[in-house]
């Protein structure tokens, strides 16, 4: 465990992506255990010393891995709240302007507009159980003159407590119900485990999508019990079955029998048609099996992919092939 988030930090991988390698490592070599009031203790501590250089982008970083993977007692929910006054505090003043914005049945989430007398093409976007909306990096949307709409996946951050469906209805009448936002042409993007919910999305939402991204998301290989036990001793550092339950809403220690119920292809929602979808992931991902993006491309209609080097997500500039595939239906 402790050798899985050594390499990660010092790459500046998930978590630790805000954080200085060789402190973020230091850290982790004096902990003993993962048990969460010394994660906590440890890296708020470091948090704190760079919020009051008023460094506000490192003092979220910190507080982010503090947090890690999810905020799931009290130490973690108050690392967790840290984090997000630091992320704002880090956003004031970017380019275009961060908008923390209230979308009824859903939740808060995080708008960015650049200036346009026209109403623009937008990327909702969201990332898995433990990539929160303060996670989301939007700059090369935005540099193509996009809006974007960086949410909470369902069970995680401040998303409220609805069910499922209803939270993306709700999503998707906002985003109609603005004037500055261009409703016919949406694209949504969801990260590791929110590609789950753009696959769905794109087959059961598909009249309100113009493009929908999965990059790294499971659909039904990863939810059975021989690929998660499997996945326990992967990449994922420690509480992967756990994060995933609590995301998913499903009592603590239920991911493995529970998760079937989750299967897209159980559920036939693979076999209607969908909107434009490109699947992306590293061929080697060991949080969630490159069979489930076999498996999506293999049934319905015709579907786009773009396989990388690598673990859960692949390696390489899997953004810039997302960025160029977007620009076919949105422009």
């Amino acid at each position: 465990m402790r050798g899985l988030l050594l390499a990660k930090a010092r790459v500046r991988r998930n978590p630790f992506t805000e954080t200085e390698p060789a402190v973020a490592a230091g850290i982790l070599e004096r902990l003993d255990s993962t048990d969460h009031e010394p994660w906590v203790a440890a890296f708020m501590e470091e948090s704190d010393r760079h919020a009051e250089r008023e460094e506000w982008l490192a003092a979220y970083g910190y507080a982010r891995v503090a947090r890690y993977p999810v905020p799931s007692s009290p130490p973690k929910r108050v690392a967790y709240d840290r984090s997000r006054e630091l992320y704002l505090r880090a956003m004031a003043g970017a380019p275009p302007p961060l908008e923390r914005v209230a979308i009824p049945g859903a939740g808060p989430a995080y708008l960015r507009r650049p200036p346009s007398a026209v109403a623009l093409p937008i990327v909702a976007c969201w990332g898995g159980i433990d990539s929160f909306k303060e996670e989301r990096r939007t700059e090369a949307y935005l540099r193509d003159g996009w809006a974007t709409l960086a949410l909470d996946m369902p069970g995680t951050g401040e998303s409220a407590e609805v069910d499922a469906n209803a939270y993306w209805d709700a999503v998707f009448d906002w985003i109609g119900s603005r004037s500055d936002l261009d409703a016919r042409r949406v694209a949504i993007v969801g990260n590791s485990t929110g590609g789950y919910w753009a696959a769905k999305l794109a087959h059961t939402h598909r009249e309100r999508i113009a493009a929908a991204v999965d990059h790294g998301g499971p659909a039904h290989h990863a939810f059975t019990r021989e690929w998660i036990a499997l996945a326990e001793r992967g990449e994922y550092p420690f509480e992967y079955a756990d994060a995933l339950a609590r995301a998913f809403r499903f009592a603590p220690g239920a991911w493995a029998d529970e998760a079937p119920r989750l299967s897209l292809l159980a559920q036939g929602v693979l076999d209607r048609p969908c909107a434009p979808l490109l699947l992306v992931n590293g061929e080697d991902d060991s949080v969630f099996p490159i069979a489930d993006l076999h498996l999506v491309l293999s049934r319905g209609g015709p579907k786009w992919s773009r396989i990388l080097p690598g673990g859960h997500m692949g390696n390489g500039d899997a953004n810039g092939a997302i960025v160029a595939w977007l620009r076919e239906w949105l422009i």
